[in-house]
């Protein structure tokens, strides 16, 4: 158990230290072609990727990000009560919050119907998932996919004009 809590705490303050550096770059998070949304429409337009909709219409990409930064800050913001209350948290515990983080991923990026962001969305919750169904979430959290998903994520949204970090 021992060894759980010192990785739980590992990639806990991985992750807070992540979320907590959402402003990292300002001025040209707007117009960083690198990840727009826009990938999957029919109308050539290039004057606004940071409210695009999915080919099905939906939920713009700046409304996804700020959807998914909200469903991250509550992650962070349970991760730290979960830290702080004194005694070392239970693995049920990480496992019941990444479940949260996932329901509230899924929900949100059903609104943004097939649109990249929506697709981020769908497999940063599907990897939360897995956490959240490990014997040992701290480990399950520390992997290359999960954390690829989280910055190709954070990417698109930042293309959206929303400075999130996952």
């Amino acid at each position: 158990m021992n060894r759980f809590g010192l990785t739980c705490t590992v990639v806990v303050s991985a992750a807070l230290l992540a979320l907590a550096g959402c402003g990292e770059e300002d001025s040209t998070a707007a117009s960083a072609p690198s990840a727009s949304a826009s990938d999957t429409s029919t109308a050539p337009s290039a004057a606004a990727p940071s409210s695009s909709t999915g080919a099905t219409g939906g939920a713009s990409d700046k409304e996804l990000c700020q959807n998914a930064k909200s469903a991250g800050d509550e992650m962070k913001g349970a991760f730290l009560t979960a830290m702080q209350s004194g005694k070392e948290p239970e693995p049920a515990v990480f496992q019941e919050i990444m479940k949260g983080l996932e329901q509230k991923m899924v929900a949100a990026a059903t609104a943004g119907g097939d649109s990249k962001v929506a697709g981020l969305m769908r497999d940063f919750a599907a990897e939360a998932g897995k956490v959240a169904v490990a014997a040992d979430p701290g480990t399950a959290a520390a992997n290359p996919t999960f954390e690829k998903v989280g910055e190709d994520l954070s990417a698109a949204c930042k293309a959206a004009g929303v400075k999130a970090t996952f």
